[in-house]
């Protein structure tokens, strides 16, 4: 199976394909496909990068992908939970050229232009995922016109992006298994201290050649992107477990010393470790207290 680009599996003559991945790990290699994605997590956490972000993904989230955006899921394998997640893919030219270009299609135009730095759904997510689990039973016309309903319901809701920049041309089958291959290393050995040489190594790249290939496809160095990765993976440690002191957390995330872990922590979530901690365990309680 090539890598990049990623083909969905669907019948010639099918414009909508609803598809469901069911297993340990969802598809963990780094990929790109025509359609639009619109997934429903319905259990499994880890980490999704988009473009040139990495951000965390867990049970309940709804992600929007947009057409051609490299992306990958990385499954916490540390979690006992099996990964599941129901998704919708079309184009924009799925029911005809025109279709969404009609004048009642116009309020729609601003969220195919959101998608292409992917996004996730903040807002109306119950009324959404009430959606989702009906497809299974659905016709294909009925599909459709739940796919439309809830194309309606986000383009009202709140969202976060994905990504801040996204590399627009298409990755070759060699460009994707080297980005592949880099991304899957770092996602990988964080925890460890390597070197840059030891990345541009994966890639088949000298260390310059890798800098600037790696800059121009994401838009930051690579270890401006290691840094992120590892700080995502701290935010999960804080939540999970409460009582896991600062220090370890730091240590496990592979940074060298707490104070350049305070110091980086703070410059991408804006809040340091300990008032990250409290703040989002307070939103989780309040949260399912007011859900009981």
């Amino acid at each position: 199976m090539k890598i990049l680009p990623f083909k969905i599996p669907k019948p010639e003559q099918e414009a909508l394909v609803y598809q469901e991945d069911s297993g340990i790990l969802f598809y963990d290699k780094l990929h790109q496909h025509e359609e639009i994605q619109i997934s429903y997590i319905v259990s499994g956490e880890g980490s999704i990068v988009v473009g040139d972000t990495i951000s965390d993904f867990k049970a309940n989230d709804i992600l929007v992908i947009g057409e051609n955006v490299p992306h990958v899921f990385r499954s916490d394998s540390q979690n006992s939970t099996k990964s599941v997640m129901y998704t919708l893919f079309f184009t924009k030219e799925s029911f005809g050229k025109e279709f969404f270009a009609l004048s009642d299609m116009t309020r729609l135009q601003k969220f195919f232009e959101e998608s292409g730095y992917g996004m996730k759904i903040l807002s109306e997510n119950e009324r959404l995922t009430h959606l989702f689990e009906n497809l299974k039973n659905q016709s294909r016309i009925q599909r459709i016109a739940t796919l439309l309903n809830m194309l309606d319901i986000m383009i009202s809701s709140d969202k976060q992006p994905l990504s801040t920049f996204v590399y627009r041309k298409k990755y070759t089958e060699d460009e994707g298994n080297r980005m592949n291959n880099v991304i899957d290393y770092a996602l990988s050995n964080f925890h460890e201290p390597f070197s840059l040489e030891e990345v541009a190594e994966k890639a088949n790249m000298s260390k310059n050649a890798f800098c600037r290939y790696f800059k121009k496809r994401t838009n930051k160095t690579f270890f401006q992107f290691l840094i992120e990765i590892r700080i995502e993976h701290a935010c999960r440690l804080l939540f999970k477990d409460n009582d896991l002191p600062i220090s370890e957390v730091s240590e496990q995330c592979g940074f060298l010393n707490i104070a350049n872990f305070n110091r980086k922590f703070k410059e991408l979530k804006g809040v340091t470790p300990t008032q990250y901690r409290k703040f989002t365990i307070e939103k989780w309680r309040d949260k399912y207290s007011k859900s009981a």
